[in-house]
Order: C-alpha cells, then sequence, then structure tokens
C-alpha cells in the first residue's frame, strides 16, 4: 500500500479558490487570504479529474453560494468526488443522489462545538458507513490536536487520540483531515500529525495542509506506510502554483500502482 495524490476543489462564493486556512472568518471578511481565483468552473476541474481517473477527491463549499457549483462538479465526474460543507442528515442522500461517491461531515456532527454520537450513527445509518467521511480537521494547541469546525473557526471539545479514531471508525470509512495552521502556507506538511494519523487510525486519512513539493508526497508515503493519502492545493500549477505539476501527482499514482500490482 502506498500513499496517493488526492485532488480537491475548494469553493468560496461559487469559484473554486485557495485560501490560507486561518484567514476565513464570518464576521471579517477583510482577514481572507486568498491564494488563487481560478477563472474555471468547477465542473473543469471535476473533468480534468475525471480524464485521468483520480480517485478520492472532494469538493469542498466553504460557506453559501457554492451549492450550484457544486453540483455541476459532482455532475462532470459522477460517482468520482466526494462532497462537504454543511452536510447534515437532512440532505447527505440529496448529495449522493447529485453524484457524490460520499459525504463529508463536520460542523453538523458538533452542535455548541461539542461532539453529538447520536448524530453520527444517525447520519451512518441515512446513508451507510461506506459512504460517509468524517472532517477531523484541526489545529495545533497545547494539548494536541483540536478538531476545529466552522470553516475551522471553532474550537471543539475533542483532542485526536487513538481512542477517538477507533471509537468514530466504525461509523465511518474514511477521515479527511486539514491541518489548517499550516493549510495555504505552502510551507510543509504537518509531519508529526501525519505521522499520529498513520498510527492511531484504523481507516484510510486524507490528509491536507502545507504541501510544497513532490516530495511531500513521498514523505507522506514513508511517514504514514502508505495509510495517509495527500492533498495538494496551493503549490499545485492547476491552481496557479509553482511548486508541484498535476502531471508529476498523476505520474506519482499511476507508479505506485503498478508497484502494488501483484
Amino acid at each position: 500500500m502506498h500513499s496517493q495524490f488526492r485532488p480537491c476543489i475548494d469553493l468560496h462564493n461559487g469559484q473554486v479558490k485557495q485560501i490560507v486556512g486561518g484567514t476565513l472568518h464570518d464576521t471579517d471578511a477583510g482577514q481572507l487570504h486568498t491564494n488563487f481565483v481560478s477563472a474555471e468552473p468547477a465542473a473543469y476541474y471535476a473533468r480534468l479529474y475525471r480524464e485521468h481517473q483520480l480517485q478520492g477527491g472532494h469538493v469542498i463549499m466553504l460557506g453559501p453560494g457554492n451549492q450550484q457549483a457544486a453540483a455541476e462538479a459532482l455532475a462532470a465526474y459522477p460517482g468520482g468526488l466526494q462532497v462537504g460543507g454543511g452536510i447534515t442528515v437532512d440532505n447527505a442522500c440529496e448529495w449522493i443522489g447529485r453524484g457524490a461517491s460520499k459525504v463529508i461531515v463536520t460542523s453538523w456532527l458538533f452542535p455548541d462545538a461539542r461532539f453529538d454520537r447520536a448524530r453520527l450513527l444517525q447520519l451512518a445509518e441515512r446513508v451507510g458507513r461506506d459512504r460517509l467521511v468524517v472532517d477531523l480537521s484541526c489545529r495545533r494547541r497545547d494539548a494536541g490536536w483540536v478538531v476545529a469546525m466552522n470553516r475551522w473557526q471553532t474550537l471543539t471539545d475533542v483532542t485526536l487520540d487513538r481512542e477517538w479514531l477507533a471509537e468514530i471508525a466504525h461509523h465511518c470509512s474514511e477521515f479527511l483531515v486539514h491541518a489548517a495552521d499550516v493549510e495555504g502556507l505552502c510551507r510543509g506538511i504537518d509531519r508529526k500529525l501525519v505521522a499520529a494519523l498513520a498510527e492511531w487510525s484504523p481507516i484510510p486519512v486524507t490528509y491536507a495542509g502545507g504541501a510544497s513539493s513532490l516530495d511531500d508526497l513521498a514523505l507522506v508515503d514513508r511517514l504514514s506506510a502508505g495509510s495517509v493519502h495527500l492533498t495538494i492545493g496551493s503549490a499545485l500549477d492547476i491552481f496557479g502554483g509553482s511548486q508541484v505539476k498535476f502531471s508529476d501527482c498523476i505520474a506519482w499514482n499511476r507508479r505506485e500502482e503498478k508497484v502494488e500490482q501483484p
């Protein structure tokens, strides 16, 4: 097993963007730091990912005004993309029906920033464990990595550890973890977080945050023994970056797939 490159489509106000994670605020739009705003619609990226048969990618709706763009992306690559942002028990099946391979949930599981296990069970029963991804994006604090919700603005009552991940893993098929403190900075991944996720999680994990070169993909592969996959955003040339070529990420996946074939 080897780590794979996982593509993304981050939507803000209906546009594909790359945003520095810690700058997204509901009350102060002036703090927003955007690395890239695409002239292409979300469906363009979905078609690109479909063309190259990339699996496990995600569409994230960062706030309101993104549902139409997300729906168009899913229609362009039905069954090929996960979708997250505002997912609840009431709309999860609708997004599956629109073509999402899986739904990604965070904030709805944390009413008043406190984890509600009953909500997780309810959602897993509604869509099925195999269709559910739990987003445990987090910020680093003295006690460890604290799960952050509401577009990473609000810290919850959960600090990641082996026991908690093992419990949640009974009810979902994957974890998605944005390291919010390094998201969009292109200064390198949070190595300790990647290693911890690999050690603690009994199910696949996709990590995002800070990747700045193709070497980071190899590093994640080594640190996790292939159990953690990597999303590369702002550093990628298709998102205006200069540090990582999309074609090299595709080549990495193809090479590792060949290695794994009997």
